[in-house]
């Protein structure tokens, strides 16, 4: 099952246990938040890369209320899941796109993506990088909320005593079949290779970190 076929057949339940699957929720997805480069009143352009049903976008829309914020996913389930969440409010887009293949277009102030770039191959990554430099307007951000290589066994452990479903655990660990996480430090040399400045690891716990850099 290929990644875009994986995130089709969870996308209805992928929400549900987002807290228990990711115990370090509130600290993750609030570091992502923290590290956007504008005003909270600010008309910015964002783009969430693998945006999946939203999550991220709408914690970036409640805390910036004038952002214009660009959803793209290959998965055609999860951007209708999306668009619910959204009801049509203009400030929202949505593209299916595979960002490691097109152009990501631009510029943005902040480029984010939580939990979908570890999917990507070592190669893919460094030059999705490089596109995402390109995207950036002058001193944008790319904040990459993600799944690393860490300490699975300890998350494993924190999530079953989180109380998870059954059936949700063994989905997650289905879609992690897929995945092919990177280490910080590599990722970290990746972005100084492609050009970024101010690169760094914000947060990190067990298989989760969040890092990035500006342009």
């Amino acid at each position: 099952m290929g990644v875009r076929e994986a995130f089709d057949r969870f996308a209805q339940s992928y929400d549900r246990s987002r807290r228990q699957l990711v115990p370090c929720f509130d600290a993750f997805y609030g570091t992502a938040l923290e590290r956007l480069p504008f005003e909270r009143d600010a008309a910015a352009r964002v783009l969430d890369l693998g945006a999946g049903t939203g999550l991220l976008a709408a914690f970036i829309a409640e805390a910036y209320p004038n952002a214009q914020i660009d959803l793209v996913d290959i998965s055609d389930a999860m951007l209708d899941g999306a668009r619910s969440r959204f009801d049509r409010q203009s400030r929202f887009r949505f593209r299916r796109l595979d960002y490691l293949k097109e152009p990501l277009g631009g510029p943005y102030h902040a480029v984010v993506s939580a939990l979908s770039i570890h999917h990507a191959s070592q190669a893919e990554k460094v030059d999705l990088y490089l596109g995402v430099l390109g995207a950036l307007a002058p001193g944008g951000a790319f904040i990459n909320a993600d799944q690393v290589i860490g300490d699975q066994d300890a998350w494993l452990r924190e999530v079953r005593e989180s109380g998870v479903s059954d059936e949700d655990l063994a989905s997650a660990l289905e879609r992690m079949r897929e995945d092919r996480p990177a280490s910080v430090e590599d990722q970290l040399r990746w972005l100084e290779a492609a050009g970024f400045r101010d690169v760094d690891c914000w947060y990190r716990s067990h298989i989760f970190a969040v890092f990035g850099g500006l342009r």
